[in-house]
């Protein structure tokens, strides 16, 4: 049955990719970043260095790449179109953020949570994870323009989509800083909505508020982004 093949063997790579990232965020964390080799890591992991060459093409890949641009892209491809943009991207971007930190491996329900810090953690320390994580940055803006219908020839709602993208995940932005810098105290996708709100208004997250305006894309709210 090649469909059954075809998902084996996908389910197979990314069990190994989840392996080797998980083990190159430890030891980046326990050595630090720029003393730890990709060598390192395939030991640590068990297989060969080319093994990780193949699924992480850069060592800034080990810690940069996830699973977040996919995730919101489908939750946005989900929504309502007659929402406007800004409730669109918050909601999505809320859901993902409650995705990856939901659970883990096994009985500990905490796992994915401590491996985004500590991904996290890496990308604000590290100069190069820095430089690279604007890059990041970029991708998911584009991926959400995508999302939302970026194929449009028209100028004026390109321009609103990324304005409306760029200001979300500004807000992001503030709520992953500040949820590295609580040490998780706080869950993040509370922190996400928390700073959506700073951003465009208290009743964009709270329920049962009147109408309002879309900041970037002008358009009227109804109902309001909901809460985690």
């Amino acid at each position: 049955m090649p469909d059954q093949h075809s998902t084996l063997r996908a389910q197979r790579r990314a069990d190994t990719q989840r392996t080797i990232q998980a083990h190159a965020v430890r030891l980046f964390t326990e050595r630090g970043y720029d003393a730890t080799t990709v060598t390192d890591v395939a030991e640590a992991a068990g297989v060969s260095p080319m093994t990780v060459y193949r699924h992480f093409p850069t060592k800034e890949d080990l810690v940069l790449a996830d699973q977040n641009g996919r995730l919101v892209a489908e939750r946005i491809a989900a929504s309502s179109a007659a929402q406007p943009l800004v409730r669109r991207i918050g909601t999505a971007l809320i859901d993902s953020a409650a995705t990856l930190t939901d659970g883990g491996p096994g009985n500990d329900p905490t796992a994915n949570e401590r491996f985004l810090l500590a991904r996290l953690r890496l990308m604000i320390s590290t100069p190069a994870l820095r430089a690279r994580h604007l890059d990041n940055h970029y991708a998911l803006q584009q991926a959400i323009v995508d999302a939302l219908g970026g194929d449009t020839t028209d100028p004026d709602a390109v321009f609103h989509t990324r304005a409306a993208a760029g200001a979300c995940l500004a807000a992001l932005h503030t709520a992953l800083v500040r949820w590295a810098e609580d040490d998780g105290r706080t869950a993040l996708p509370d922190l996400i909505a928390k700073a959506l709100a700073a951003a465009f208004g208290d009743d964009i997250t709270a329920a049962g508020s009147r109408s309002t305006v879309c900041p970037p894309c002008g358009s009227a709210s109804s109902p309001p982004l909901p809460a985690p």
